[in-house]
């Protein structure tokens, strides 16, 4: 079953501590394309992001959010500069003398200056990608999910419109022989006129007829689309990204038809050669969503 480009996923588990959640969106791009967007810990580890969701989307633009729902602890916690502290409260206490303000120094207002509280050691957090992979998994797994079941309502349109096609073929292939006959009656016609009684040659107008009959002949165009017809259909049945490959047998199809209408010398052929182009057009819109 084929897969759209559109789709949601979102997961999350504990990491390093904490609790990391991961969101994937997808929508339709030509090529796989990943934007990442990371918490700073994860920064290192967007190659083995890359590398994994390379296994589970061929195509379409990919949009990774990654948030802490929790944040990790980080080691060596807070440091105090008692000295700074003291500066600080002091310098509060005398701008409070200066103006004549009331209240107190607080410990909360003290902590709030800078260079008063501050990080002991580096508080990196370690996070490793054995544990980051299974939330990846899920949220791909459930993106994916998605992807399927626009998928297979894509595959019914897309079918559905191979059908009309078909049908639009089977009765320019019913019609087409009746134009040689009008054109044989058409040129017995002209030429009886310019022949004003004379006698008619039967085997110079056999020889015309034969040639217009190898100028107007769309039975190889016929075959060709419904070879490709068929082909179309094998990938809709296919569990593998087929976008590409339709997408290349659309332009074939498109071509034959094109092929038909140049060669109709009917107007009914004609009036099915402009219906299947809109299929056509409408089959490859759907396209642009595909995987």
């Amino acid at each position: 079953m084929p897969y759209s480009m559109t789709g949601f996923g979102a997961a999350e588990g504990p990491v390093a501590g904490g609790r990391l959640r991961i969101e994937i969106r997808t929508v339709n791009h030509r090529y796989f394309n990943l934007a990442a967007k990371l918490p700073g810990e994860l920064g290192g580890l967007e190659g083995e992001l890359r590398e994994r969701l390379r296994r589970d989307f061929d195509r379409g633009h990919l949009s990774v959010h990654g948030r802490w729902s929790e944040h990790p602890a980080r080691a060596g916690g807070f440091a105090v500069d008692l000295d700074r502290a003291r500066l600080v409260t002091d310098r509060l206490r005398e701008l409070q003398s200066a103006l004549g303000l009331g209240g107190d120094v607080t410990v909360e207002l003290v902590a709030r200056q800078p260079e008063v509280l501050s990080s002991a050691g580096d508080g990196a957090v370690e996070v490793v990608w054995s544990e980051v992979e299974p939330i990846i998994a899920r949220a791909s797994a459930e993106c994916r999910t998605m992807r399927a079941r626009e998928g297979e309502a894509l595959a019914a349109e897309l079918r559905h419109r191979i059908d009309l096609l078909e049908r639009s073929a089977g009765r320019i292939a019913e019609r087409a022989p009746d134009r040689l006959v009008r054109e044989r009656d058409r040129l017995r016609a002209a030429v009886s006129d310019l022949l004003e009684g004379r006698a008619l040659d039967e085997a110079r107008l056999a020889q015309e007829v034969a040639f217009q009959a190898d100028r107007l002949d769309i039975t190889e165009e016929l075959v060709r689309f419904r070879a490709h017809v068929a082909a179309a259909r094998d990938a809709l049945a296919a569990a593998r990204p087929v976008g590409k490959q339709l997408g290349f047998l659309a332009q074939e199809l498109g071509r034959e038809v094109n092929t038909v209408g140049s060669k109709a010398n009917d107007a009914e052929i004609a009036q099915e050669v402009i219906a299947m182009k809109g299929e056509l057009e409408k089959f490859r819109e759907q396209l642009e969503n595909l995987e």
